[in-house]
């Protein structure tokens, strides 16, 4: 075997244990002693210093001189990437059916971020939530479609927050899926005046795999089919701090790589 996954395999070891990760995450927040460390995880102090004993010996934790135990800098990596690797082992049924499209690798390390959700399942139930994160935006609505959902309830608010100066921004790929009356609503709500006012801003790429949609408060991401294919049946939805930033991050990311919006490549 290769001398670094051997090692690399010796490491995981440290982690194949509920006990030495919950004294991982507890010491990521302080220090801790082998009693409070006890106390917070229910557990015995002598099974307690059989693993911290164990974590010291593979530099994962230190000890001062007041017997408190805290993170090593190995320590505290590994607390920022084993989330990522949490959530796609927790997500693997999923994962079976699904997959991360084009999505950049500096990403895929933080999917970690995207650990505290609720799946929303169903296209009825995903729309009901489109509609939801619509109607809570009080400062801007950013989303990335390969499919648009168009349904009254969202158009009419989507004229509402605009006439109320709710920036939104849209990126749009030439194969992303309008329906029919699309052009009718548009003239119809004269959105064409928001768009010369900077209110509504839109972008073209080439192609769109992830699909994103969020406010200020909340947000949620959409992964592919293994055929690439979108699958609007099927998304995770937070109001997490650190899910936002992914799906901020992401959305500006492809905002800044996209082109100029054209109209007539849009398929129809």
């Amino acid at each position: 075997m290769n001398l670094d996954a051997q090692k690399t395999a010796e490491d995981f070891l440290e982690f194949a244990s509920e006990q030495r990760l919950g004294i991982l995450f507890l010491l990521l927040e302080k220090k801790l002693t082998i009693s409070k460390l006890a106390e917070e995880l229910n557990a015995t102090a002598p099974e307690i210093h059989r693993n911290i004993t164990r974590m010291l010996k593979n530099k994962l934790v230190e000890k001062d001189n007041n017997s408190n135990f805290s993170l090593t800098v190995f320590g505290k990596v590994v607390c920022d990437i084993l989330p990522s690797f949490s959530f796609i082992s927790n997500n693997r049924t999923f994962f079976e059916n699904h997959d991360l499209g084009n999505l950049e690798i500096k990403f895929i390390q933080r999917l970690g971020a995207l650990q505290v959700h609720k799946k929303i399942k169903g296209f009825v139930k995903v729309l009901e939530k489109w509609t939801e994160i619509h109607n809570n935006s009080e400062k801007y609505i950013f989303n990335i479609l390969s499919e648009v959902p168009y349904s009254k309830e969202i158009i009419d608010i989507v004229e509402k927050k605009l006439k109320s100066e709710v920036k939104i921004k849209s990126i749009f790929s030439e194969l992303t899926v309008i329906p029919d009356e699309r052009n009718e609503v548009f003239q119809k709500k004269n959105f064409q005046k928001f768009i010369t006012d900077g209110i509504l801003e839109r972008k073209m790429t080439d192609r769109i795999s992830i699909v994103t949609l969020l406010n200020e408060k909340e947000a949620c991401i959409i992964f592919p089919t293994k055929n690439g294919g979108s699958d609007l049946s099927e998304m995770f939805y937070s109001k997490d701090p650190q899910f936002h930033n992914w799906c901020l991050d992401y959305f500006n990311h492809t905002w800044n790589d996209s082109n100029i919006f054209q109209e007539n490549k849009l398929a129809k």
